[in-house]
């Protein structure tokens, strides 16, 4: 099943070696369709396109240092109904766990499906893309981000102004992947390694009737390596905020900058409720209500409900949160929602025994019943 390959890299240009992959795909009949991210006319803009003509692969560019949104929202639409042909898609890791984490949701499905994931050495924000890519346009903006990452040599440090939630993401290669596409280990100049890590990846492989290879043996110490770094990193983020949010009044002043746009909550890939109570008439004050709240205390701030808002979001997405950093990414106001989510997250998951979009045979928790699931509440007893 664990295949490997070695695509050739023409040019000192990866990016256009992985264009000629996935052209390879469609035109051998492998796959009907590719998710990918396409580099579009509008300047310094890369969002995922769904491409069916080889010929239109031209500004793929899946390594760019762009991360707009979270793909996985968009191929759980792609996938939720048969369609009758095979689509790759081509995710980051945390991309492939929001949507594996979907489709235990049963908001996906993985039949129509041909997985390709990429070893990720980040994404700077929307923002900080923008800046970053204005050096240099096309291609040219995310071969100098490799060249910064990897500084001419085949392991990388952590990639240079990447986003907070990629700082401290200790999951960068992609385990749910059929296909992964090898970049920790190599010389991504000269190669890249194709891994199968299933069955209908290592079909694939075989379709393409490419050459076999073998993983390059410094890629489990190169992974090794940026996990630990990114571990530290993650650890230090999770004292820093959980004292910053200690007791209500601290997390009061932690969220003080939230206006209820509800933007995190929509750039969410795992909050897929068709309706919000938030956006409900529970929450549609009468102006009387108002007026009572601030003669309690002599003021209130406006808008209201802005903490119960987070913290019932906590409630409903702690166990499947995959720590992709969009709420952050999304917010208008800079308020540090991944570092809240990921901590709150971390330490729910830890205590279910769970890690969000792992793996599709896990059972998200509270979905099943379990007796004597926590012993040491429950001492034995039934």
């Amino acid at each position: 099943m664990a295949m490997t390959v070695k695509l050739t890299v023409n040019d000192r240009n990866p990016v256009e070696s992985l264009r000629g992959f996935f052209k390879l795909l469609l035109e051998k009949g492998v796959v009907s369709a590719v998710l990918v991210p396409e580099r579009l006319p509008v300047r310094n803009s890369v969002m995922p396109a769904l491409v069916v003509s080889p010929d239109k692969l031209d500004r793929a560019d899946p390594l760019a240092p762009a991360f707009p949104l979270n793909a996985a929202r968009v191929l759980s639409r792609l996938s939720r109904k048969p369609s009758g042909i095979m689509m790759a898609a081509v995710l980051r890791p945390c991309e492939i766990r929001a949507f594996i984490e979907l489709v235990k949701l049963k908001q996906g499905s993985t039949e129509e499906v041909l997985l390709i994931g990429m070893d990720c050495l980040g994404a700077f924000g929307n923002t900080d893309y923008g800046k970053f890519a204005e050096a240099a346009e096309g291609d040219a903006s995310t071969l100098l981000f490799y060249e910064k990452a990897f500084g001419g040599e085949a392991q990388p440090p952590t990639g240079p102004g990447i986003c907070p939630a990629c700082k401290s993401c200790e999951y960068p290669v992609p385990d749910g992947a059929d296909l992964t596409i090898g970049l920790l280990g190599n010389d991504i100049w000269e190669s890249l390694s194709l891994i199968s890590n299933t069955e209908k990846g290592e079909k694939a492989i075989q379709k393409l009737q490419m050459p076999e290879s073998s993983v390059p043996e410094n890629r489990n110490e190169a992974i090794g390596r940026l996990v630990k770094e990114r571990t530290a990193y993650r650890d230090r983020m999770f004292e820093s905020t959980g004292a910053a949010v200690s007791d209500i009044e601290k997390l009061t002043h932690y969220l003080g900058n939230c206006v209820n746009c509800y933007n995190c909550r929509v750039a969410c890939p795992v909050c897929y409720c068709r309706e919000c109570v938030f956006t409900t008439d529970v929450f549609d004050h009468e102006p009387a209500q108002y007026l009572r709240w601030a003669k309690r205390k002599g003021l209130i701030k406006i808008p209201t409900d802005t903490v119960f808002y987070h913290l019932t979001r906590m409630a409903h997405m702690s166990t499947a949160c995959i720590g992709c950093g969009q709420c952050s990414n999304a917010c208008p106001n800079g308020v540090p929602v991944m570092e809240l989510f990921r901590t709150v997250a971390h330490f729910t998951q830890r205590a279910f025994g769970y890690t969000a979009g792992l793996s599709l045979d896990e059972d998200p928790p509270l979905s099943v019943f379990r007796e004597r699931e926590f012993p040491e509440v429950t001492d034995g007893k039934d």
